[in-house]
């Protein structure tokens, strides 16, 4: 017996034999929501050349190098196979490429696949402008990544009103800002809709390593947005990942290119669960360079007290900027008698406050003024996972869910001291005293932590 031309998994199979009317796929990134869909298409028309008739098929992709690849890629395989299984056909189908010319007057490439009994299949870059004209069967290919999706759909939704007319729509999540999150989210029976998540699709056949996929990938929003299928908002994220990676250098984060220049420090506190955080930030002229980031998890206020200590000694540090909110306010009050209140600054993180620190810190970001560590996934995530949100009152405040990797504790550490440094604080050299310990057991009852 001879292997099949084509093998479907059984998640395309469900998406074939569907012949609703209406009909969206969420589909992970690579498990051919293109292709299968292209497979229906070929085949409708294939069928309809069979019963002497004629199906009329839009493929609308989100630009030109996109409908080139969907017919290149899926829909001329499909014509070419199909053609071998279809013997009934005299004649093979047509291809072409040919000028289509807008309602605007705007011309634009058309590729068009033409049966022998005058079936189309036309793939054309998806606007407003394209999306006129036709009355078709419609395919919308990774339609939450079209610009300007409502208006293509206020302009297309006419196309496909004759009875009997198909619409067809897929794509993977673009946050929620477009069309098809809505016809998703939609409480609408009249919508046939098909979920393949990437733990779905290699369940049911398809042959992919999820584990290495996603250490590859290397960003955990882009993880669970493109392969999980959650619908995550990039227009919420306080700092953008284009923002982020914006700031990324290679030199940042190495202690030893530290210069010598006054220091920030900000430092964010926890005890248990999440993480105690220390960024310091060295000011080389008018941006403020990642010098050195120090996470502690789980360990006592004590070994919290001689990392600050160590830092302190380190560098020339011109000001502290300490959470004191909750469990802060006693190492707050440690540090200003350890190394004076000039230097440490006790932050009580109350919605405005909160609000102030990270807006001085995202116009760093903006400005170019900062220097973060280049290609640290968990880095990243956390810096991204701060969101802005409208409370009941209008006003805006700001959110980070926790996770294993913490509660954006790395990120308020970072804008700390980032608001530190745009408020200026004091530079001073000193000596330590001698650690009590070499002075003899009498002496250390004389020691004074204050005595710096």
């Amino acid at each position: 017996m001879s292997e099949p031309l084509i093998t479907f998994h059984p998640y395309q199979q469900k998406w074939l034999r569907d012949d609703r009317r209406f009909k969206i796929g969420m589909f992970a990134r690579q498990t051919g929501k293109t292709f299968t869909t292209s497979a229906e298409i070929v085949d409708d028309c294939l069928s309809a050349e069979i019963a002497g008739g004629r199906a009329r098929w839009v493929i609308l992709s989100r630009g030109e190098r996109q409908a080139k690849e969907a017919m290149e890629e899926a829909v001329k395989p499909f014509c070419k196979a199909f053609y071998h299984l279809y013997q009934a056909l005299k004649k093979a189908p047509e291809f072409s490429e040919s000028d289509f010319r807008g309602e605007s007057g705007a011309v634009y490439k058309a590729l068009e696949v033409t049966f022998p009994g005058g079936s189309r299949i036309t793939a054309l870059p998806a606007n407003p402008d394209t999306a006129r004209g036709f009355s078709a069967n419609v395919y919308l290919d990774e339609f939450a990544f079209h610009h300007d999706s409502r208006k293509i759909w206020s302009a297309l939704f006419p196309v496909i009103s004759k009875p009997g007319l198909k619409l067809r729509v897929t794509s993977t999540p673009n946050g929620k800002g477009n069309k098809f999150y809505e016809l998703w989210t939609a409480q609408d029976s009249s919508w046939s809709k098909h979920r393949v998540d990437i733990e779905t699709a290699v369940n049911q056949g398809l042959a992919r390593d999820i584990a290495e996929l996603r250490a590859g990938a290397g960003d955990e929003d882009l993880w669970r947005q493109e392969y999980l299928l959650e619908f995550l908002d990039e227009a919420s994220a306080w700092l953008t990942y284009d923002l982020i990676m914006s700031c990324e250098n290679e030199a940042a984060g190495d202690p030893s290119g530290y210069q010598g220049a006054p220091c920030y420090i900000g430092n964010d506190i926890a005890r248990r669960g999440d993480l105690w955080v220390a960024w310091v930030w060295e000011e080389v002229g008018d941006v403020l360079w990642t010098r050195e980031i120090v996470t502690l998890k789980n360990k006592t206020f004590a070994e919290q007290d001689s990392v600050l200590d160590a830092l302190i000694k380190k560098y020339r540090v011109a000001r502290l900027a300490m959470d004191q909110t909750g469990m802060g306010e006693k190492p707050v009050e440690d540090a200003k008698r350890r190394y004076g209140g000039g230097l440490v600054e006790g932050v009580i993180m109350t919605a405005g406050r909160k609000l102030a620190v990270a807006t001085a810190a995202r116009q760093r970001f903006e400005d170019r003024k900062c220097r973060i560590p280049a290609g640290d996934p968990v880095l990243r995530a956390d810096l991204h996972k701060t969101k802005k949100v409208v409370g009941p009152t209008g006003a805006p405040r700001l959110m980070a869910d926790r996770d294993e990797a913490g509660h954006a504790d790395r990120a308020w550490a970072a804008f700390l001291g980032l608001a530190a440094a745009r408020s200026g604080g004091q530079v001073y050299d000193y000596t330590p005293a001698r650690d009590p310990g070499d002075l003899g057991d009498d002496a250390r009852f004389k020691f004074k932590p204050g005595a710096w």
